[in-house]
């Protein structure tokens, strides 16, 4: 049985679908199942995976496809079965499109064009979503499931709290994304170049939106000290 979250792209530009399975492929925890290229394509791959065992976890798929549309699609595969998350990888802006999407089960909707690194977020924050529901029996209360479900959205960087800049928030989000172990607010702070209260302004924010965790960390003498970890 092979591992990570297996994804299948469905994508009719066969330049952007190597670009997205390259994408995949680079980021951990992730594996490409396959490419599909419309419809009745994307229905076959899908169900070889299912008769092998190997049911597709996740599928990013174009909205706009030669044999049909992807909302159209969606609701075949929940009516022949199968249960793979969806997310949207589209041009498709118009809201009315975004409001049936959020009808067939999309989990995310990712404009085109976009970097690799969106890609990779959204990818690093669906298998984010997964592991907090991986457990078997039920949810503590609804905080878990608030929890649960903002794991999927991208915090809006145009309506930061009072005093927080986005540029400030992502490199404080990179050095405590690279630090493995976490950092104390006063590491951080050395890392991105910012005072220890700016620091620490920022990182009780990523945890605020679920993308960090504030831990306390034990030494020799005195009192604890907060250590702060990306999410995983």
């Amino acid at each position: 049985m092979t591992t990570g979250i297996s994804v299948l792209v469905v994508e009719d530009d066969p330049v952007a679908a190597a670009a997205h399975g390259l994408y995949v492929a680079r980021t951990p925890g992730f594996r490409l199942a396959g490419t599909a290229h419309g419809c009745a394509e994307t229905l076959r791959v899908l169900e070889a995976a299912r008769a092998a065992g190997e049911p597709v976890d996740l599928v990013l798929l174009d909205l706009h496809l030669p044999d049909g549309h992807g909302l159209q699609l969606c609701r075949t595969l929940r009516a022949d079965g199968h249960t793979a998350d969806v997310i949207a990888v589209t041009s498709a802006r118009e809201l009315a499109t975004v409001r049936r999407a959020v009808s067939a089960g999309v989990v995310q909707y990712l404009l085109k064009p976009f970097s690799g690194a969106a890609l990779r977020d959204r990818l690093e924050r669906y298998a984010r979503y997964r592991a907090s529901l991986g457990r078997q029996g039920e949810a503590t209360g609804q905080d878990e499931v608030d929890q649960a479900f903002a794991l999927l959205r991208t915090p809006d960087r145009s309506s930061l709290p009072k005093g927080l800049s986005a540029p400030t928030l992502e490199t404080l989000a990179g050095v405590l994304r690279g630090s493995g172990a976490g950092l104390s607010a006063a590491a951080a702070a050395t890392a991105a170049g910012v005072s220890r209260i700016t620091a620490r302004r920022y990182l009780e924010h990523l945890v605020d939106t679920g993308l960090a965790v504030r831990e306390p960390q034990y030494g020799q003498v005195g009192r604890p000290e907060l250590c702060y970890r990306w999410r995983t």
